[in-house]
This record gives C-alpha cells, sequence and structure tokens, in this order.
C-alpha cells in the first residue's frame, strides 16, 4: 500500500511533487471502508466535512494523476461517473458486480480472471499493471421490481 514517503518518492522521480492536496487526497483513499468508491465530487464533500476544503477541479487533476500512476483505481460504475479506489495488489486485488439500475456494487475476487489477464498480457509482450473486471448487471431487488 502507498505510504506518503512512496508517494513523494514515486512523484518526485517523475518530476511531479508531494502537495499537500495529493497527501490528503492519499490519506483519504486509505482511510475509506473497505469496498466505500469515490467519485470525485463525494471525494470534495468528504474533504470538507474534514475541513480540508480542495478545489473540485484539484480533486479532478490529482485523481485522474493518481489514477495513471497506478495509485488509485479509475472505475466506471453504472451512472456514467468515474469513482476511485486504492489499487491494491494481489491478494487485495478485486472486481466489481454493479447493478445498473440502483448502482448496488459487490466486491468478488477471482483468481482465474487474474491468471487469465496475466497470460493475455505475457503472449502479446505486454507487462501486466492491472486487471480488473467490471460486470453490469441487474440485482434481484431491482429485477423483482421491474418485473
Amino acid at each position: 500500500m502507498y505510504t506518503s514517503s512512496s508517494l513523494k518518492a514515486e512523484l518526485n522521480e517523475k518530476g511531479w511533487r508531494l502537495t499537500p492536496q495529493r497527501e490528503i487526497i492519499l490519506t483519504a483513499f486509505q482511510e475509506l471502508e473497505k469496498g466505500q468508491h469515490l467519485s470525485a465530487e463525494d471525494l470534495y464533500e468528504l474533504l470538507m466535512q474534514q475541513g480540508n476544503p480542495i478545489s473540485l477541479s484539484t480533486i479532478y487533476r490529482n485523481t485522474k494523476l493518481m489514477s495513471h500512476m497506478g495509485i488509485l483505481r479509475e472505475l466506471e460504475f453504472a451512472e456514467g461517473h468515474k469513482h476511485y479506489e486504492l489499487n491494491q495488489p494481489y491478494p487485495n486485488h478485486h472486481h466489481h458486480l454493479i447493478c445498473v439500475k440502483c448502482n448496488q456494487t459487490i466486491e468478488f475476487k477471482s483468481d482465474s480472471i487474474l491468471k487469465v489477464g496475466k497470460s493475455k498480457a505475457k503472449q502479446s509482450g505486454f507487462h501486466l499493471l492491472d486487471c480488473q473486471l467490471t460486470i453490469h448487471a441487474i440485482c434481484p431487488t431491482c429485477k423483482i421490481a421491474k418485473g
């Protein structure tokens, strides 16, 4: 898992610096309950409640940067907004099952999905950085309500 010092080292290596805002954003994600995902707007609200007013544009820039660096995972959920979570390596690696009606999200692990991803990357000469599967479906509650 990333710490402030490892984030600082990685940012410095790429010519950036660890700003107070980046450190606050990293800390916010580290303190989330397991399975919780935040959109930029959710993060903005959370930080405001904590007394850390960071502009929404700064949050957008930094979540995008941190996802490109592999610190955060960028997730496309049913409502079309990007959400983020800490990008945790194996064995904490997981996938998502999302209801397209109510946005209920279930995280699950599957070694076979990771194995296929590693194999395909290796076959093609790629170095695997992340492997995630997102399944969009309708949960039992929404299916009953629809029917």
